[in-house]
C-alpha cells in the first residue's frame, strides 16, 4: 500500500501503512511536524518515516504549512513572527493544532483502518509543544509520547526568535500569562491527567535552552508519574535543532542524524506497541 494523503476535518496529512501490511485495523499514530526543517507534514513523514514500525504513521499538517500555506509561500507565516512572536505565532499554531486534533482524529478513524486503541503521538519542535498540550490535556487516550527537540517552554522560543531578528520582545501582561500557561514544565508539575510511556529525543546540537527545557521536563514528569523508569531521555550526538535541510518543504533524502533519530523512535514505538 501507497502513501496516502488527504484531509481530516480539514487538516492535511500524509499517512504512511503498517509495516508489513495489516490483516483488519492497525494501532494508531500522530505526528506533528516542526517549523523548522522539516516543517510540512510530506517533509516530515520523509524524515522520520519509521518504516518499520506495524501501525498507521498519520503526519499532520500544522496550521498555514504545507497545504495551509498563503500563496504556498512562508511569508505571511513571517510576517506574524515580525507582528508578535508569541501572541500571533506560537501560541496560535500550538492551539489551533492541539484543538483540531480531536476532530481530525475521528476523521482518520473514519477514513484509514485504524484500531480505537489509545494512539501514539510524536512532535517535534513546536509539534512537540503540541503533543505535550494533547497529553496535559488529558482529552485523548494517549498509548505513548514520544518528542524530539521539543519546544518546552514558550519563552525559550521567543528567545531565539529576537536572536534571529536582533529585536528585543516587548513582553505585556497578556504575554507573560500566556508564557506562564504554556510552560509546559510547569504544566506537568501540577499533575498529569494520565501518564503514558514518554521519550524526549533532545540533540546535543540543539539549543541550549531547549536542552535544558528538555531535562526539566524530564525530571517533572518523573516526579508526577508512578513509575518513573516509563519517561525516558535520550541524546543524539551530532543532532542539530532542524531534522532537514532548508527549505524543509517537500519530502528530501534522510539526513544522517534524523536517520538515528528514525532508529531511536522505531525501537521504541515498537516496544511500546508490543506493551501490555
Amino acid at each position: 500500500m501507497e502513501t496516502i494523503t488527504g484531509t481530516a476535518a480539514g487538516v492535511p496529512f500524509t499517512a504512511l501503512p503498517p509495516a508489513g501490511g495489516a490483516d483488519g485495523p492497525a494501532p494508531l499514530i500522530v505526528t506533528w511536524h516542526m517549523l523548522d526543517a522539516p516543517r510540512t507534514d510530506a517533509a516530515f513523514a520523509a524524515a522520520l518515516p519509521m518504516s518499520r514500525v506495524p501501525a498507521w504513521r498519520v503526519h499532520l499538517g500544522m496550521p498555514m504549512c504545507g497545504a495551509r500555506m498563503v500563496d504556498g509561500r512562508v511569508d505571511a507565516v513571517l510576517e506574524l513572527i515580525r507582528e508578535d512572536p508569541l501572541l500571533a505565532y506560537l501560541a496560535p499554531f500550538l492551539r489551533q493544532a492541539a484543538e483540531e486534533f480531536p476532530a481530525a482524529l475521528a476523521a482518520l478513524r473514519d477514513q484509514l483502518p485504524v484500531d480505537d486503541e489509545p494512539v501514539g503521538v510524536l512532535g517535534g519542535s513546536l509539534g512537540g509543544a503540541v503533543a505535550l498540550e494533547v497529553l496535559t490535556a488529558g482529552r485523548i487516550p494517549l498509548k505513548a509520547v514520544a518528542l524530539v527537540n521539543p519546544a518546552v517552554r514558550m519563552r525559550s522560543a521567543v528567545e531565539l526568535i529576537e536572536a534571529a531578528f536582533g529585536q528585543a520582545y516587548p513582553w505585556t501582561a497578556e504575554s507573560r500569562e500566556t508564557a506562564d500557561e504554556l510552560d509546559f514544565v510547569a504544566r506537568v508539575a501540577g499533575g498529569v491527567p494520565a501518564q503514558p510511556p514518554l521519550l524526549l529525543v533532545s540533540g546535543e546540537l540543539d539549543h541550549p535552552a531547549f536542552r535544558a527545557d528538555a531535562a526539566a521536563l524530564v525530571g517533572a514528569l518523573r516526579e508526577r508519574y508512578a513509575h518513573p523508569d516509563d519517561v525516558e531521555l535520550t541524546n543524539v550526538p551530532g543532532l542539530p535543532h532542524p531534522l532537514a535541510e532548508e527549505p524543509g518543504l517537500e519530502p528530501a533524502p534522510q539526513l544522517p542524524a534524523a536517520k538515528a533519530v528514525d532508529e531511536i523512535l522505531t525501537r521504541w514505538f515498537l516496544r511500546q506497541l508490543t506493551a501490555t
